[in-house]
């Protein structure tokens, strides 16, 4: 394997093995039964039947005073985390929470975040990650597709008390038992008497424990539900994506590695600590895992960040797309104290397609590799190595994490396409599902013989590496021309005058469906006609020109920092 990616097992060949998730690469015969799969996981040494409360456990014995989560101006060395985590897994189980029961975790990113997954995990009861922003509509759909027993909630965070939502939750979901509150509780009526207790009650009534064997038996198994993720569509109720304590074990340690992450480094969580590409890419589960520091930022914003570099010597971060690009902004036009990043070593990018011209300014202006991450919560996670060349750190987004991803590109038909065509991503693998937790009938999210279908259009290179050209239901179908938005929208950010950019399509009468292009940029924005000659100059064939321009000062984002489409469209109309 190359360097910066997850060891996997040797396989003897009398040439050099195929590039990762290549057809051929390992012997995955019988596959189509997850229970041949697993048996040869564990086989071949990926999944260790190591639980996430022994990620924990291991680093803690291995390095108890160093420093494991910064946050809020506090510190915890990693025996005192392990020492919170115990209290919370048997506050939660004297409780009578019970293994397999499932708990919505609706946490800011903070110091509490982390006691309270791991504490879960390690009880056995199983950690459902619910975003701040949510409210009673998603919150209470969340609850009920999981058929939780109970909900762990902030206070009051960003000016909002999430405790009457909590009692609407709990009085709209009558599976909800207890709520947990990381803060003040409302009022007296909130109290044991009724379910609800703090989290600091919850701490001190499991303390002390060494082992979590209390009420209701033994911890997780490996094979157990980990945690369950939300789905990343911005419509809709989320789907449940189950994780278990084998294949996010193995996702955090192999991403770790495939990151250059190890005991010596500071991990920066600057994204929202909930979102997958926080936890195990390698994220915070994976810093942990290899008794890293976690540091935790109260804010993504350039002043925050740097500053957070600069005091503790973060040595990778990690953000999205429309985030690098603030980032980038600042370190070019200063407006605040220049700080000195220069323990920055590797900043990762996902959740979007990074476009290649804001992919080739990150090591000059924040003097870091920049390794792109295509990833999702079903599982697979693809990255560029640290020592890939630049043209294809800069114009891909990497490679399958190990031989065991298997890889499908396929035609509308399920055909499989050749190196270079466009097509759907289709996969299978140590860390992917096989089915969402509580999938309505008729889902048509896997395969027959277990692959997941992504819902993304990709190109695949002969070195393995992906290039991911867009979603296929957000393809544009202008006049039978099919137009990718995701690369109208890299061609768009390659102009001098704009600084963000967001294609969507509107209905007409004539061609079926037309491009509008909501533009960010100040007075240098560009015209359509000023964007139809730069296009030709690129290269670009004429159709893919936005039939229209808006220009806005800023476009809409998800609470994870992607850009909100549905919200860009009901801004641009139908007009």
């Amino acid at each position: 394997m190359r360097k910066g990616h997850a060891t996997t097992p040797s396989i003897r060949t009398t040439s050099p093995p195929p590039p990762a998730g290549r057809p051929g690469t390992v012997d995955v015969s019988g596959f189509e039964d997850p229970r041949v799969a697993a048996a040869t996981y564990r086989a071949a040494g990926l999944w260790t039947g190591r639980t996430l409360g022994n990620l924990l456990r291991d680093s803690a014995s291995q390095h108890p005073n160093r420093t494991a989560v910064v946050a809020g101006g506090r510190r915890w060395t990693y025996a005192e985390l392990d020492r919170r985590v115990d209290a919370i897994a048997a506050g939660t189980r004297s409780r009578g929470l019970d293994r397999g029961e499932r708990v919505v975790v609706q946490l800011p990113s903070g110091g509490e975040f982390l006691p309270v997954l791991f504490g879960l995990a390690r009880a056995g009861v199983v950690p459902v990650l619910a975003l701040p922003a949510h409210r009673r509509t998603e919150l209470t759909a969340v609850a009920r597709a999981a058929q939780a027993v109970a909900l762990v909630v902030p206070g009051v965070h960003a000016r909002f008390d999430h405790r009457p939502l909590a009692r609407a939750v709990q009085q709209d979901v009558p599976s909800v038992r207890t709520v947990v509150v990381a803060g003040d509780l409302a009022g007296p009526e909130d109290d044991g008497r009724d379910g609800w207790c703090t989290l600091s009650d919850l701490e001190i009534g499991g303390r002390p424990a060494a082992h979590v064997t209390g009420p209701g038996g033994p911890g997780p198994e490996p094979s157990d539900t980990a945690l369950v993720l939300l789905s990343g569509g911005t419509t809709g109720t989320p789907k449940l994506i189950a994780r278990t304590h084998d294949d996010y074990a193995w996702n955090a340690v192999a991403s770790a590695d495939a990151a250059g992450l190890d005991a010596t480094s500071t991990y920066l969580a600057a994204l929202p600590v909930a979102h997958n590409f926080t936890l195990v890419s390698p994220g915070t589960v994976g810093a942990v895992a290899v008794g890293a520091t976690v540091v935790v930022a109260p804010s993504p914003d350039p002043a925050t960040v740097f500053g957070l570099v600069a005091r503790h010597g973060v040595t990778h971060t990690a953000a999205v797309p429309s985030l690098l690009a603030t980032w980038l902004d600042e370190r070019l036009a200063p407006t605040g104290p220049v700080e000195d990043l220069s323990s920055l070593r590797v900043v990762q990018v996902g959740g979007a397609r990074l476009d290649d011209t804001t992919a080739a300014g990150v090591q000059g202006l924040l003097g870091a590799r920049l390794q792109q991450v295509f990833g999702m919560a079903e599982g697979l996670n693809c990255y560029t190595a640290l020592d890939d060349p630049d043209d294809l750190v800069t114009t891909t987004q990497g490679r399958p994490l190990s031989e065991w991803d298997e890889i499908r590109v396929v035609d509308d038909a399920g055909h499989g396409v050749p190196d270079g065509a466009p097509g759907h991503l289709l996969t299978r693998g140590p860390a992917t599902i096989r089915d969402y937790l509580a999938a309505p009938a008729g889902t048509d999210g896997f395969t027959a013989d277990g692959f997941y279908r992504t819902g993304d259009l990709v190109r695949r290179l002969p070195s393995g590496h992906l290039v991911v050209v867009g979603r296929a239901k957000e393809l544009v179908n202008r006049s039978g021309e099919k137009i990718s938005p995701a690369e109208v929208e890299g061609h768009l950010l390659a102009h001098p005058g704009i600084t963000a950019a967001a294609v969507v399509a509107v209905p007409d009468p004539e061609r079926g469906e037309r491009t509008v292009a909501v533009l960010v940029g100040g007075a240098g924005v560009p015209d359509r006609r000023t964007i139809a000659v730069f296009f030709a100059e690129r290269g670009v064939a004429a159709y893919k020109v936005p039939d229209a321009v808006v220009r806005r000062e800023r476009l809409p984002l998800t609470a994870i920092g992607k850009i909100d489409r549905a919200a860009v469209l009901a801004d641009v109309g139908s007009g």
